[in-house]
């Protein structure tokens, strides 16, 4: 925690010149950008693997209707098709993970009042008039939704509202052009349709995190979120 609080600081040292107080915030976007940099390549695999299990789709449809009566061996002939193909199924997930460490980190970097043992002076710093380590609740009751720091979540909330409709677009022409299952396939599968109808408004949830978290926090996920649809975009096309 020392080390990253440090990390952030220099960062905003360098950053001063340009965003005088709000440095640290503008450290914060860097950080972001730094950590999806390095993921990067992850997600590329991930658009491949996607890709791929896209194309395997028609063959497990039809292992499906060979295997009907027999799970288990479906499941089998389904990991080998994968395994064969040198595709896995969990490479789309590797990206997320990768960065639960880097949000956890700020998260509680800003939620401390204390690191080594010392007072947290990242808490002082700011984005314009709302503080780093404070929250929507605490602007509401800081002035209201209107007042400086209010105003503040309130350009943030329309960001954030902006990038998920265009993912929500994003997520609904990918599903149309590679569907999870072929539709006559689907159908047999309990619950799918629910699952596919609400994954295209998972990127609105975003907005609720924004509310709950650290500011700090929230301009990890708003950043990250929006790293997010511009790669999609440019990876599946």
């Amino acid at each position: 925690m020392s080390v990253f609080a440090s990390l952030v600081e220099h960062l905003a040292d360098l950053l001063q010149p340009l965003f005088g107080a709000s440095a640290a915030a503008a450290a914060i976007v860097l950080f972001t950008a730094l950590v999806r940099l390095l993921v990067h390549p992850l997600s590329r695999a991930a658009a491949r693997g996607q890709k791929a299990r896209a194309e395997l789709q028609p063959r497990i449809a039809e292992l499906r209707r060979t295997h009907a009566k027999n799970p288990e061996r479906l499941q089998r002939a389904v990991l080998d098709l994968h395994t064969e193909a040198k595709v896995s199924p969990l490479s789309g997930c590797l990206p997320s993970l990768c960065q639960i460490p880097a949000f956890f980190l700020l998260y509680h970097l800003f939620s401390s009042t204390s690191i080594g043992g010392e007072a947290n002076a990242l808490l002082s710093h700011r984005l314009l008039a709302a503080p780093l380590g404070g929250r929507w609740a605490d602007a509401l009751g800081d002035g209201g939704p209107f007042g400086s720091a209010g105003l503040v979540y309130a350009v943030l909330f329309a960001v954030v509202a902006g990038v998920a409709f265009f993912s929500y677009r994003l997520t609904r022409r990918t599903m149309a052009d590679r569907p999870l299952l072929p539709e006559a396939e689907g159908q047999r599968v309990p619950g799918l349709g629910a699952i596919t109808g609400v994954m295209p408004f998972m990127s609105f949830l975003t907005l609720v995190t924004v509310a709950v978290v650290p500011l700090a926090a929230a301009l990890y996920v708003v950043t990250s979120t929006a790293w997010s649809v511009v790669e999609r975009a440019v990876l599946y096309r």
